[in-house]
């Protein structure tokens, strides 16, 4: 009897490491500027969570300026969940899902994180628009500015390969990451 009594023992101390080690990192979609609430409430639940923020200067329309933090990631927050305990986070307010693939959920790797949780405060931070290599953008300032063209990389800098559609000819110019948009944001403007 004591034999089973420490087996059933072990098993639960096992399942109890298993469960610690699968705890992972996901993405929590929430609703519009629910963001801080949402990572309130994980602090409440003692459900572990990031919500990177940065800093930047807001003016009003009464021409007053404040520092506001904002989310680094709009609409999300970032969880430390085992998936088997996803309902928790879906219940909380303001929560509309938790990032993946159907029924997977999609876990981020733990040094992307880290990389983020050390960045922060270290370098300044702040949202850029997602630009992808191969994708059409268009230069933002300089004295190219409104030119469009496919991003490429070229060793550690980002080049934009103009074309010269009329004559059949292309150039790469050297740009700034910051000095990009993506092009489809001229049609919704």
């Amino acid at each position: 009897m004591l034999g089973n009594l420490a087996a059933k023992e072990r098993k639960i101390g096992e399942s109890v490491g298993a469960q610690a080690f699968s705890a992972k990192w996901f993405a929590a979609y929430t609703n519009s500027r629910h963001e801080k609430s949402v990572a309130s409430q994980c602090a409440e639940r003692r459900i572990e969570s990031f919500l990177p923020l940065y800093t930047t200067r807001h003016r009003w329309r009464n021409r007053c300026e404040m520092l506001v933090e904002l989310p680094l990631f709009r609409n999300y927050v970032f969880v430390r969940i085992d998936p088997r305990e996803r309902v928790r986070v879906l219940e909380l307010p303001g929560v509309l899902s938790l990032v993946g693939f159907g029924r997977t959920l999609a876990p981020l790797p733990d040094f992307e994180i880290e990389a983020l949780r050390s960045g922060l405060g270290q370098r300044k931070i702040e949202p850029h628009p997602y630009l992808v290599i191969g994708e059409r953008v268009r230069i933002k300032a300089g004295p190219m500015s409104g030119m469009e063209g496919v991003l490429v990389r070229k060793k550690n800098n980002f080049r934009v390969v103009l074309a010269l559609d009329v004559i059949m000819q292309s150039v790469a110019v050297e740009v700034d990451a910051d000095d990009l948009e993506p092009a489809s944001n001229r049609s919704a403007a």
